[in-house]
């Protein structure tokens, strides 16, 4: 559920030469000394208060989000807060601190109030402007590493890459495979450039294209994609982190299948002959995903489930 937008150009490739991050954190050389600070501002009193503030938000992960809202607050890393649970913590981090808790009591996720979110092996920049990446669809980047040639340079779409998460993993993982991530948001794309630059990746080149238009017949050995699948009459639209994600990143329209049968199209033209066509889709559409890849001339499609045992990745071959 990654692509927003429209039109169609071709964006630069991502520079090869690109700086790594720096780290996200600043850690103090040494602990500080007492400050004259009352009790109510000590780690483990603003972490407990916090994590019961944060207990109101369903399904919610609120020590964690505790833990990481007051690290973002004062530039400590939660090895640090675990370390000097009764240290006083400064005035102008404990009021950016509530400020970032009453963010996140109004419902904004806290991977927009942090502006990042791991994934995979990674630490990823994300914006309002992009779906934020989710440990699910970790499962679509492990079958691709285990189904495709490891050592072969393959030439591999993204479609509706968002914030460049699938691609970021893959290019990481096999240095050797070229990914060419496409979006039609200019704004999702300036997300998956900083990520791709920072993280210093050399086999990565964004398209600002509608799925696989931007490939001639033949061209590619795979296409992975985490489309939207949401239907547009789902509840859960309106609940949650997704009142505040790109809506175009989540759903389609109609039954939630638009994209599968645009994607799946497209792929009997742009795959190589046995070339594989990767997909993630919601938990209870494998069976209706599988018909729309047989239905397109793609053969012996197979559906892999996630670690809650819920249908997540289809793949089937050209």
């Amino acid at each position: 559920m990654a692509e927003t937008g429209s039109d169609t150009a071709a964006v630069e490739p991502v520079a090869s030469n690109a700086p790594c991050s720096e780290s996200l954190v600043s850690e103090p050389a040494a602990r500080p000394g007492n400050t004259k600070l009352s009790v109510e501002h000590r780690i483990d009193t603003l972490l407990r208060e916090a994590t019961s503030a944060l207990a109101a938000i369903p399904e919610g992960t609120p020590r964690l989000e505790a833990e990481l809202l007051l690290s973002e607050a004062t530039g400590w890393s939660r090895t640090r807060l675990f370390a000097w649970p009764d240290h006083p913590v400064a005035s102008d981090a404990h009021a950016r601190f509530h400020a970032l808790l009453a963010r996140r009591l109004a419902g904004e996720p806290i991977a927009y109030i942090r502006g990042r979110q791991a994934f995979w092996s990674l630490e990823l920049h994300v914006t309002p402007a992009t779906l934020i990446p989710r440990p699910e669809t970790e499962l679509l980047v492990e079958t691709a590493l285990e189904t495709l040639l490891a050592e072969a340079p393959l030439r591999i779409a993204d479609l509706g890459t968002g914030s460049g998460a699938i691609a970021a993993a893959l290019a990481t993982e096999r240095p050797v495979w070229h990914l060419l991530a496409t979006d039609r948001s200019p704004a999702a794309l300036e997300v998956a450039r900083e990520n791709l630059v920072r993280l210093g990746l050399r086999n990565a080149t964004l398209l600002r294209a509608h799925w696989s238009e931007a490939f001639a017949p033949a061209s590619l050995d795979a296409v992975v994609s985490n489309p939207p699948y949401v239907a547009a009459d789902d509840p859960h639209l309106a609940r949650g982190d997704l009142r505040y994600e790109p809506r175009e990143a989540l759903t389609p329209g109609g039954d939630g299948l638009d994209a599968y049968r645009a994607i799946a199209t497209d792929a009997r033209r742009c795959l190589r002959q046995g070339g594989w066509l990767i997909l993630e889709h919601g938990y209870d559409q494998g069976r209706d995903v599988r018909r729309i890849l047989i239905d397109t001339g793609l053969k012996a499609p197979t559906t892999r489930s996630d670690l809650a045992g819920h249908d997540r990745v289809t793949l089937a071959q050209a």
